[in-house]
């Protein structure tokens, strides 16, 4: 096995390098090639147990997936990623991005797993993904673009990051308000790290929804089915006590307790944002 290790992985190095070479040419760029996982690497939670002795055994990992929780499949004659949701994790590009306009389907599937049978159906897209898998929030450091049943475009922060969002504090939490002052969100302060989208432009479970994400700088717009509901202004986390700027990396797609299915995933490069969705969203 080790005198192909060191081919594969020049290979999937090569890979990810062409991937963002295509996206910074500006031409659309297919993510995911409808066959197979190629250009993507996986990582998962240790298995949920009634019994919580999950506590004691060890995650997955990397690249391990023994019950298929990422796999391809065929859904209304067209190929996409099934992400079945029965184990925590994610599934992430090996290359980096930024300056980008990120656009793709999903659909929620049918079944539920433990322990979120009585929760909304949820995943989520998390885009500016840095450092390492495993963290104490289980995914890799980044913005979150909440895909959750009714709260498709939601904000959280995963671990140290920091944005500042023009919100607006209700008896529900920050909810997004474009023209109010922008506040900074951060986990671990009396704001938090979460920020609730508006409007909810979400189609009915069973219906496919089109997620677009842009990213410029340190600006980046939620959009779902055409509607910005929410703009983060000047990404940024915290590196050896610093505040830095965070404006590119990895994407990653949540598994998190129920079946979702994401197709045609393109992503191209941008050299600004575009006015029109800029012009009443600021």
């Amino acid at each position: 096995m080790k005198f192909f290790f060191l081919p594969i992985c020049l290979y999937l190095v090569s890979l990810s390098s062409l991937q963002a070479q295509s996206a910074q040419n500006g031409k659309w760029q297919s993510l995911f090639n409808g066959k197979n996982l190629t250009g993507w690497e996986t990582y998962l939670d240790k298995p949920y147990a009634k019994d919580n002795q999950a506590d004691k055994t060890s995650p997955i990992g990397l690249n391990k997936d023994p019950n298929h929780v990422f796999s391809v499949t065929t859904v209304d004659g067209q190929p996409a990623l099934r992400i079945s949701g029965e184990t925590f994790g994610g599934i992430n590009t090996l290359a980096d991005f930024e300056n980008y306009h990120l656009r793709m389907e999903f659909k929620w599937g049918t079944q539920k797993w433990p322990p979120k049978l009585d929760k909304p159906r949820d995943s989520g897209l998390l885009y500016h993904s840095v450092g390492p898998h495993g963290t104490p929030m289980l995914w890799m450091e980044s913005f979150e673009l909440q895909v959750q049943e009714g709260d498709c475009g939601d904000y959280w922060g995963v671990m140290n990051v920091l944005a500042d969002i023009s919100a607006r504090k209700t008896d529900k939490g920050y909810v997004y308000e474009p023209g109010a002052t922008p506040i900074a969100f951060q986990d671990k302060t009396p704001v938090g790290r979460s920020c609730l989208k508006y409007p909810d432009a979400e189609k009915p479970s069973g219906q496919w929804n089109v997620l677009e994400l842009y990213c410029f700088g340190d600006t980046c717009l939620h959009v779902m089915n055409g509607k910005v509901n929410l703009v983060l202004t000047h990404t940024r986390h915290l590196v050896n006590g610093q505040v830095v700027p965070l404006t590119k990396g990895k994407i990653q797609l949540q598994s998190e307790g129920a079946e979702v299915f994401y197709r045609n995933i393109q992503l191209q490069n941008i050299k600004q944002l575009p006015a029109e969705l800029l012009r009443s969203n600021l």
